[in-house]
């Protein structure tokens, strides 16, 4: 999420960052034997993306995992008000000539903390279904996945791209702050779009809530939808959390704060904080949604 929003909350996060460990603990081991592999590929990326340096080892930290699935990234350099960046895409798969699917999640952090809720998180849940889309394919969509940079200094990347006006998505699906919780929380503007009752009975199925609706922090989504371009987003908080984030960005003080408050743009945005078996159920319930949304789209 990016930073120019935020400041509405620094008291909060002042308080957070007095309040955090020096050295956070880290996430405990499974214990849990049978765990699906989807946990450990996600915390994998997650890991991987926030322990890297800086933003430029961020993106290399994505190329290694794409490379992994068998998908080739492309460096794409832009420059917007006056701040030069790299966006990652890869194409993923699909019928040729197919309307596109546009999925992604911003790759940058702040400098406090190792990003891995913001928004390694995210980029870990683009990474995997990438995996599972290029090895089952939708039917009528082919599917490109994207990476944006500078997304914390103003949606610069995202942005970048919409300016440039090619290759416009039938949708496109962004992903922020994906980490934890027991609800999927879904931003659209079309509360009758079908991804919106795929995505109901996925939850369901998943034995997740789903928060549906226009109210959501700013993001990427955003970029597309001042261009009239379809888009939602989605992240995976607890559902108890939603309405405090909400006015905490509208800049209301809320007590208790919102978990997702208390760790963004903090030190205390460590894997510490994360849940993989949350995440992974998370990310499977998106993947039954857009396969379901894909299937109606003839």
């Amino acid at each position: 999420m990016p930073i120019s929003v935020r400041s509405a909350c620094s008291a909060l996060l002042a308080a957070a960052l007095l309040a955090a460990c020096a050295s956070p603990a880290p996430v405990p081991a499974r214990t849990d034997v049978a765990a699906p592999a989807a946990d450990a590929a996600w915390l994998a990326d997650v890991t991987a993306i926030s322990s890297a340096a800086d933003n430029a080892g961020r993106r290399a930290a994505i190329e290694s995992a794409l490379a992994a699935s068998g998908l080739k990234a492309e460096r794409k350099p832009f420059a917007i008000d006056k701040r030069e960046g790299v966006n990652l895409f890869a194409d993923v798969g699909g019928p040729d000539g197919a309307p596109l699917l546009l999925i992604g999640a911003h790759s940058d952090k702040v400098e406090a903390g190792r990003g891995a809720t913001d928004n390694a998180s995210g980029s870990a849940a683009v990474l995997a279904l990438a995996q599972r889309l290029k090895q089952r394919p939708l039917q009528h969509h082919r599917v490109r996945v994207a990476f944006w940079d500078l997304e914390e200094l103003g949606l610069l990347g995202s942005r970048a791209y919409v300016a440039g006006g090619k290759d416009k998505p039938a949708l496109y699906v962004n992903f922020d702050v994906f980490g934890w919780g027991d609800a999927l929380w879904m931003q659209t503007l079309d509360e009758t779009h079908p991804l919106v009752a795929a995505s109901r009975s996925a939850t369901e199925a998943a034995g997740i809530a789903l928060n549906a609706g226009k109210a959501y922090p700013p993001t990427d989504h955003l970029a597309f939808q001042k261009a009239g371009w379809p888009a939602v987003s989605y992240s995976l908080v607890g559902r108890d959390e939603i309405s405090g984030i909400l006015e905490e960005f509208a800049g209301k003080k809320v007590e208790p704060a919102p978990k997702v408050m208390r760790v963004i743009h903090s030190d205390n945005d460590t894997l510490a904080q994360l849940d993989a078996a949350e995440a992974a159920k998370g990310v499977g319930a998106v993947e039954a949604a857009l396969r379901a949304w894909d299937a109606g789209s003839r």
